[in-house]
């Protein structure tokens, strides 16, 4: 196998397979009631937001037809 003649530094880094530890991350903490409680109010009302806005922007992107078209006097044939 091949070996390096200078010592690496952190030769420990290399060999971490035997350090491997045996003890368990603790479990996440369990989110309360009032946190999930206070999620879904923030996710309520940012859909409500995005859905506001649609409701009072869509006046704005549709084209009115109802009214006559205003036309140029070059256009009439004067």
């Amino acid at each position: 196998m091949f070996r390096r003649r200078e010592p690496v530094p952190f030769a420990f880094l290399a060999e971490a397979d035997r350090f491997r530890s045996n003890v368990t991350p603790p479990t996440p903490e369990r989110a309360s009631a009032g946190q999930i409680a206070a999620r879904w109010l923030l996710g309520l009302t940012i859909v409500a937001a995005l859905v506001g806005s649609l409701v009072l922007g869509m006046p704005a992107l549709s084209t009115n037809t109802s009214t006559p078209t205003q036309q140029s006097q070059a256009s009439q044939g004067h």
